[in-house]
């Protein structure tokens, strides 16, 4: 990473901060963290949804993931009992 954008977000960072306050750059950044609309963060902090779009690029990367569900790993893990010797087999005859 060029050295130039790092002080380039550290630049925007502290103006965000002096401008709205530490508190609330805590909270721009858990609203982005958590994908809460452009919009809702736009009008919460009275900007337009260009604007929270900028901050979004300028303080943090989205990465997009796949996470299975709980209840469908759970049914991946589950141990069942090995079937009975015989069990289910045709006999030949």
């Amino acid at each position: 990473m060029p050295i130039s954008n790092a002080r380039s977000r550290e630049r925007v960072a502290r103006n965000f901060i002096k401008t709205y306050g530490r508190a609330q750059f805590r909270r721009l950044l858990e609203a982005l963290a958590h994908s809460e609309s452009g919009q809702a963060v736009a009008e919460e902090f009275g900007v337009s949804r260009e604007r929270v779009r900028q901050w979004k690029n300028t303080f943090g990367t989205v990465i997009t993931m796949y996470q299975v569900h709980p209840e469908v790993d759970r049914i991946l893990n589950e141990r069942r009992p090995p079937p009975k010797s015989g069990a289910g087999l045709e006999q030949a005859g």
